[in-house]
């Protein structure tokens, strides 16, 4: 039956900063160096019940969260996430909606669906148009200041739990990359497949070359943003020119759906990413779930394990789901009942309603940097 009390009466937002654990404190990709990842997550009340969601993202995005969202979430029905994004979406028409407004609208999202599943005595999949109860991962990491022995020990460790897929940061100084990949190859045997995440690092032509050195050489299946998104002729120019049996993939900085669209219209990618807290959630992830069934392509989730285990059961064309170091990391010190793999996949608990998240109050204090603790 459904819920009589179904309006949204609280919302509270608040953002958590977590050091890596990188050497010297620090990792790095392609492009990109850092020394901390940032959880923004928000609370939602309604019916005696809280959902919870959340985005990776910088602190900023509480802030948009708190002058621009909250007013809307407030008093909007717990039962209808759709309806709440559309407001959402409408009310940060100038604020701007790529970025920091689909990732506020994102974490919002993701919470109100968390909501409704609990008040409805669901998980957050069965609450959903589910396809699957189970979503397989790949191991992912491997970053470009990791020294070799971390290297191989991090992929190996992934492949040694069943884990059939293992990725690693290359590009950032390509001469180095043979090594690491003679080291990954080796400590992961022929049976696991290889990836690779360039994070827009490459020209097109270079990126062609190593395509074909990472196919023939390391036996290498996934070229991930070879060339940076933003670069769609660049892309294609890559996927048309590789060898068979490499695929190029890219869609994680999708915001809009106009963002996803560019990709599989022309053909840019072999497999599209999404990633829930940045698509503007599990309702903005429908949209794209949408678009890769339409045009005959699989879609993968990125990062966010917590969230994406459930989210992506929802996806027609699933492929796979990153199960990325730093967030299976900062969700276990954060949450109680995050989901480990079991035979390469991670199946969501048909018991636990909602995402079956419990935030570790206690734990997470020392770390906040937004918003104020009510325990």
């Amino acid at each position: 039956m459904r819920p009589q009390h179904t309006t949204v009466d609280a919302v509270r937002v608040h953002a958590f900063k977590v050091p890596t654990d990188g050497p010297g404190g620090r990792e790095q990709d392609g492009t990109l160096e850092w020394d901390a990842t940032t959880m923004v997550l928000v609370e939602v009340d309604g019916g005696g019940a809280t959902g919870i969601g959340y985005t990776y993202g910088d602190v900023s995005v509480a802030s948009f969260l708190t002058s621009t969202l909250l007013p809307v979430l407030t008093g909007c029905d717990a039962l209808a996430p759709p309806a709440a994004w559309q407001s959402m979406f409408t009310a940060i028409r100038n604020a701007g909606r790529p970025g920091v407004g689909a990732m506020a609208v994102s974490a919002a999202d993701t919470a109100l669906w968390d909501l409704k599943a609990k008040l409805l005595g669901l998980p957050v999949f069965q609450a959903l148009p589910a396809f699957h109860d189970r979503v397989p991962v790949y191991g992912s990491g491997g970053f470009t200041n990791y020294p070799l022995h971390r290297l191989a020990e991090q992929l190996a460790g992934w492949a040694g739990q069943g884990i059939g897929r293992v990725k690693l940061k290359t590009s950032r100084d390509p001469a180095r990359d043979p090594a690491r990949l003679d080291a990954v190859r080796k400590a992961v045997g022929n049976g696991c497949e290889l990836f690779t995440d360039a994070n827009g690092a490459l020209s097109a032509k270079d990126a062609v070359y190593w395509a074909h050195r990472f196919a023939e050489q390391w036996g290498v299946t996934w070229f991930e943003e070879p060339v940076s998104s933003d670069d769609l002729e660049g892309l294609r120019s890559v996927r048309e020119s590789a060898p068979g049996g490499i695929e190029v993939a890219a869609g994680e900085y999708g915001f809009v759906l106009r963002d996803f669209a560019g990709l599989v219209t022309p053909r840019a990618v072999d497999c599209l990413q999404a990633d829930v807290t940045r698509c503007g959630g599990i309702t903005g992830l429908l949209h794209v779930s949408g678009l890769a069934a339409a045009h005959h392509i699989d879609l993968s989730a990125h990062c966010a394990p917590a969230l994406s285990a459930h989210a992506f059961c929802a996806v027609d064309r699933l492929r796979h789901l990153e199960y990325f170091h730093d967030h299976v990391r900062f969700e276990r010190l954060l949450f109680e009942g995050t989901l480990q793999p079991e035979d390469g996949a991670l199946r969501p608990d048909p018991g636990r309603p909602g995402f079956g998240l419990d935030v570790r109050w206690a734990d997470a204090e020392r770390y906040r940097t937004y918003g104020t603790s009510t325990r």
